[in-house]
């Protein structure tokens, strides 16, 4: 017998922690939902405890636990639990126009940054150098500031192209601010544009402290439960990567939670190519599956009010969920914004509360079979409240469909989430829905099927080097997803896009490289 056949999913949501186990054929063991703490790891604790509880003996057989979680999120929206940063850019003279972090919100600014500075170099497109670096520069911020930052964040010009100025910084802020000061550098994180990498380099530098809370407080419960299970990180792609990888790069897991719902139903359904859509307790995500895999936005993401380029799935969100409250009058329904949140089991009609929701106008229109009270019973100007509030709900999603799917109207619809059942039989835009078994927990079960996953975006010419460029891409992406947990006998390139640029000298392509594959047996 396998003494590490059993797989624990954990996806913590705005509503609900759901975690599943998984057995070595990736069947469903158990699972549970728990009501999503303020403070994130507690309710993380109650529902690893919970399946490990439902386990029993068996608990001593797992053999890895994957972690999808907003709590990265959390930290940047509530300006909560963030390090300190000294933020420097490689970039003077051709940058100072636009100062670092110009664009941020000023509470957020205030809460994250020690110090910034543009210091001389850099490189054009093409690996050639703007102007020398200048150390004495770089050596005088860092000098200033011991003692006084959590992390620092480096910042070059085409730095994706050529990272030795970044490297060469990074070498001495360890020098000067001690060797146990996480050094955040922007060709590791983010993609060519100056401004948005240098923001996502920050915020990867801030959220270390954040990230270090979760590893804690999963270590320490499976070190209280006695379990030696290898831990990771879902990635904002659908793919893990090691819990050592995750603390160095936690700005990676912002997007975790929707894409393993996505991730979740293509494994639930059988379905390679569909859209998405998880309703939960306070919004509805509508993504698209493509390969198996999210299909990525290729727009900036704005997180807190900060423009960033670093990969997101291309998510559709929708203010409202099972829980959203419903108000006004038949004429005139309101949806929302509120919702009851975890309080739906007292609060909504359906379970003997007093406050209209969405779920009490899926169950009085036959959809789902929730809670013991009887809208038979329930006064007439409510249920038409209640009716004309779900055709609302019902037209926002064929609108969203039609957003999402780009015209395309021959896919499926996968209804996944705790509130996948609000959603209607037939929607206009989609060929069918789908409602996979145990669609409730899909977050959990994307993360717990996971594969190990790395990227690389590089400038290579179109000409005469584009091969080796291209290879040398390849070999990197494949690097990077073996050090996030990937076999490396069975790590594979997934995804190669080229992009010609333009108004350039010399011929160019921008390369962007995917590689994945299972993890490392254990």
């Amino acid at each position: 017998m396998d003494e590490t056949e059993l797989t624990i999913g954990i996806d913590v949501g705005g509503t609900n922690t759901d975690a599943v186990v998984l057995d070595s054929a990736d069947r469903i063991r158990t699972w549970t939902k728990q009501p999503t703490s303020d403070d994130v790891t507690s309710g993380m604790n109650a529902a690893l405890v919970r399946v490990l509880d439902e386990l029993g003996a068996d608990a001593g057989r797992v053999g890895r636990v994957m972690l999808g979680t907003t709590h990265a999120t959390n930290a940047i929206l509530q300006r909560r639990g963030l390090g300190r940063v000294a933020a420097l850019r490689i970039g003077a003279p051709a940058t100072t126009g636009v100062p670092p972090l110009a664009t941020w919100p000023a509470d957020l600014a205030d809460a994250v940054v020690v110090d910034s500075s543009i210091v001389a170099g850099g490189y054009f497109f093409d690996g050639l150098p703007v102007v020398p670096l200048d150390l004495d520069a770089v050596r005088s911020f860092f000098g200033s500031l011991a003692g006084t930052v959590d992390a620092v964040a480096v910042t070059g010009m085409f730095s994706p192209a050529i990272a030795d100025q970044e490297l060469t910084v990074a070498a001495v802020a360890r020098e000067l601010l001690g060797a146990d000061v996480p050094v955040s550098l922007s060709h590791e994180i983010g993609s060519l544009g100056l401004i948005e990498r240098e923001n996502a380099t920050v915020l990867n530098a801030a959220l270390y402290s954040a990230a270090g809370e979760v590893t804690g407080a999963l270590r320490t419960v499976l070190a209280e439960r006695g379990i030696d299970a290898a831990a990771y990180f879902a990635q904002n792609d659908g793919t893990l990567m090691a819990l050592d990888y995750a603390t160095r790069y936690p700005v990676l897991t912002i997007g975790s939670g929707p894409a393993n719902s996505i991730r979740g139903a293509a494994y639930l359904s059988g379905v390679a190519d569909a859209i998405i859509v998880d309703v939960g307790g306070t919004s509805t995500d509508l993504g698209v599956l493509v390969n198996g895999f999210p299909r990525e936005s290729a727009l900036s993401t704005e997180i807190g009010g900060i423009s960033t380029n670093f990969r997101m799935p291309d998510i559709l969100s929708l203010a409202f969920g099972g829980g959203t409250v419903v108000s006004g009058t038949g004429q005139e329904p309101r949806i929302g914004p509120e919702s009851v949140g975890h309080r739906i089991t007292s609060a909504a009609m359906a379970f003997g509360g007093n406050t209209p929701t969405l779920t009490d106008a899926a169950v009085l229109a036959g959809r789902g079979r929730i809670g013991a009270a009887w809208p038979g019973g329930w006064s007439a100007p409510t249920r038409t409240l209640l009716s004309t509030a779900l055709s609302a709900f019902d037209q926002a999603i064929e609108d969203a469909v039609e957003r999402v799917s780009l015209g395309k109207a021959d896919r499926p619809l996968i209804a996944v989430g705790g509130g996948a059942f609000l959603v209607a039989d037939q929607v206009e835009g989609a060929s069918e829905v789908l409602r996979p078994e145990r669609a409730g927990v899909a977050n959990a079960v994307g993360a717990a099927i996971a594969q190990a996953g790395g990227r690389w975006e590089a400038l290579v010419p179109a000409g005469a080097g584009r091969d080796e460029g291209i290879e040398h891409s390849c070999g990197t992406a494949i690097r990077r997803a073996v050090e996030a947990g990937a076999d490396p006998r069975t790590v594979k390139v997934v995804e190669i896009t080229e992009t010609p640029l333009s108004y350039l000298t010399q011929p160019a392509l921008r390369v962007n490289v995917v590689a994945a594959g299972p993890l490392s047996r254990l």
